[in-house]
């Protein structure tokens, strides 16, 4: 298993889990329809631990280029090695929304509400304020890195849950910050799918709102960066 498919693969069924639990709150004539946040919270946190487990022996389980990029940051791991884990990110990000339509495409075409069908792809504000929604992306991530590099000290270890942790800060971070932007806090999970959204023949989709699609990429970037820095400067 090479690390790019490894990445690739993990991304894939990240996506594939994490928008399916969405699609299935959310989408009309689901068994899942009204659900709510605690339960896209509890399917993304899931997502993560199957998702994270299982590439972990292999990529080490980034699956964000936040992470990728803050570990980099701090030399934990080669920057040339960066643009190949992204790749696979963002990929596997496109494949596992693909994963997702082909299986909720007709409770897609059902919805008539096109911010509603873009939501199964990709996050939104809940209140519209480019500055402060780049802030909220920012911080959200901070604490999910600076969570992430207490997890992965050497010192920690619960031998194969070692997913489990990760799972259930993206489970708090969701539960707690989650509400103004949706929690996106991996650029990769937000881009991915949104240019699946733009792709994909959904039946009145609207717009893939691309004069937000920024805001989940750069925050999640500067957030992850801002935590590797705190952490430097701490350790």
């Amino acid at each position: 298993m090479t690390n790019f498919l490894s990445e690739f693969l993990g991304t894939a069924l990240l996506i594939a889990l994490g928008d399916g639990v969405v699609a299935n709150v959310i989408l009309p004539k689901t068994k899942g329809n009204g659900g709510g946040l605690i339960s896209i919270c509890f399917g993304w946190g899931l997502a993560v631990f199957v998702a994270v487990y299982a590439t972990a022996p292999y990529s080490g389980g980034h699956l964000n280029p936040a992470v990728t990029v803050a570990l980099a940051w701090l030399g934990k791991f080669p920057w040339q090695d960066v643009p190949t884990y992204v790749l696979a990110q963002l990929s596997g990000a496109m494949t596992g929304a693909l994963l997702v339509w082909a299986i909720y495409r007709q409770h897609l075409d059902e919805a008539s509400d096109a911010a509603t069908k873009l939501g199964v792809f990709s996050t939104g504000p809940s209140i519209r304020s480019p500055f402060q929604n780049l802030i909220t992306e920012t911080l959200a991530t901070f604490v999910f890195m600076i969570g992430v590099l207490f997890i992965i000290k050497p010192t920690n270890s619960l031998g194969a849950l070692d997913a489990l942790p990760v799972a259930l800060l993206v489970l708090c971070v969701g539960l707690g910050l989650g509400g103004p932007t949706g929690w996106a806090i991996n650029p990769a999970r937000d881009l991915g799918p949104r240019i699946m959204h733009a792709i994909l023949p959904i039946k009145h989709k609207g717009t893939s709102d691309w004069s937000y699609s920024w805001i989940p990429v750069a925050g999640p970037i500067i957030g992850g960066v801002l935590a590797a820095v705190v952490w430097e400067a701490i350790f």
